[in-house]
């Protein structure tokens, strides 16, 4: 056997496994809940390698809590109908979102309503649901 017979393999098998390392799983996700919030977009981060929405949402007080909804890849934003500009500073949305387990005010992004009513997802696919107990 050749060293490429050997080295090839061997990188091939890196790249796959490095690949799993670098993404996380949605354990941190109560996906069995669904918060739905309204509230002004304070900024749309358009980054690998996940994008993030953070929306001002409005308290009882007067004031407001920053949620921060993880997102997909840009490149699977754009194929789900995003752009960078699809959502701009002061934009008043509805966003749907599977709850941080730890109570912090972040999630995973289910949908979120634009002002012009169009509902866009998180770009990527959902995680697999839970069996049955």
């Amino acid at each position: 056997m050749n060293v490429v017979h050997r080295v090839v393999p061997f990188f091939a098998v890196l790249a796959i496994a490095s690949s799993s390392w670098a993404h996380h799983s949605f354990a941190m996700f109560d996906l069995d809940k669904e918060v739905t919030l309204e509230g002004t977009v304070k900024d749309l981060q358009w980054a690998n390698p996940h994008a993030w929405l953070e929306v001002d949402v409005a308290e009882g007080n007067g004031g407001a809590m920053k949620w921060s909804f993880e997102m997909g890849t840009t490149g699977m934003l754009t194929r789900a109908g995003w752009k960078s500009s699809t959502l701009k500073v002061g934009d008043k949305v509805k966003v749907v979102c599977n709850p941080l387990r730890s109570g912090e005010p972040s999630g995973r992004l289910v949908t979120v309503t634009r002002p012009d009513g169009r509902v866009l997802g998180p770009g990527g696919p959902a995680p697999l649901p839970k069996p049955a107990a």
